[in-house]
């Protein structure tokens, strides 16, 4: 399997039509016909249909675009690696960042980077940790900010000093709001809004002693932003971090700490005994500088 083919099958995909993808690749349709059979009789399965509309993926097809994705990704950024080597320091750094105090920390490195280095261009994800821990491991990430707990056998790192505070998210009309605190045994009567991360999860079900059977839990979320707005509708409180940008989104809206105080730190994360560009390089020396700072 070339690469040369992945990249063929992945216009195919991006077009849905054969004639298109093949003006686009500068070959004839024909060749990139035969191009995709060989590929689907070496993978052994049908990756696309091809109907009078244009092409169709497949459940495999699906699944072999996602992959070709990012090796076509990995095989661009190899490339444009060995390109740095020899020219002033630039490129690409990919980042993924969950919302959290750490993530204004993070934005003052980048920015500080990016006025030293004007020629390297930064790409952000914005997702949830085990997202973001699944595309460094692919290589598909440089640099993480994640919130703890975090398994980081794996990977250096460097915790952050700023303090993240759980707490519950609140319409301003909620019989709870308008206190400085909440109890965690006083929110388990009301329908609640949790993150989807199982450590996560499971450490507030802990603090409220209690298990999921005997909460109400209308909805699970995964990045904050988007349950910002249940909440506004009023299907229950978020358990969430002072720290997201999202809990400010809203007038309406409020965030109140909970009781005991349960609080957290965000820590940036790079894969171990990784070869990266020189952008890369620069960029994790740079966060290793400043770590007496942080501490």
């Amino acid at each position: 399997m070339e690469l040369r083919t992945l990249r063929y099958f992945l216009t195919a995909a991006e077009e849905e039509n054969i004639t298109k993808a093949a003006d686009i690749l500068h070959i004839t349709q024909p060749s990139l016909s035969r191009q995709i059979m060989d590929l689907e009789r070496e993978l052994g399965t049908t990756l696309m249909i091809r109907g009078k509309k244009g092409l169709t993926l497949t459940d495999d097809g699906i699944f072999f675009r996602q992959r070709a994705e990012e090796i076509v990704e990995l095989a661009d950024r190899l490339e444009q690696s060995f390109v740095e080597r020899n020219v002033d320091i630039s490129g690409l750094i990919s980042v993924g960042a969950t919302e959290a105090v750490g993530s204004r920390r993070f934005a003052r490195l980048i920015k500080e980077f990016s006025d030293k280095y004007p020629l390297v261009r930064f790409r952000l994800y914005n997702e949830m940790a085990d997202y973001v821990k699944d595309n460094l491991d692919k290589g598909l990430v440089d640099v993480g900010l994640l919130l703890e707990p975090v398994d980081t056998e794996k990977y250096d790192f460097v915790r952050l000093p700023q303090k993240e505070t759980w707490g519950v998210l609140m319409r301003k009309d909620h019989p709870l709001a308008g206190r400085k605190s909440v109890p965690t045994e006083e929110i388990t009567q009301y329908p609640l809004i949790l993150p989807s991360r199982e450590k996560v999860r499971a450490e507030i079900l802990n603090w409220m002693k209690c298990e999921e059977k005997d909460l109400h839990i209308p909805l699970s979320y995964t990045l904050l932003s988007n349950a910002v707005l249940l909440v506004e509708q009023g299907l229950g409180c978020a358990f969430c971090l002072d720290g997201a940008l999202a809990i400010h989104s809203s007038p309406d809206l409020q965030f109140i700490p909970v009781t005991p105080e349960h609080t957290t730190h965000s820590v940036l994360i790079w894969k171990k005994n990784r070869l990266f560009s020189p952008a890369v390089s620069l960029f994790i020396q740079e966060i290793n500088m400043l770590r007496p700072k942080m501490e």
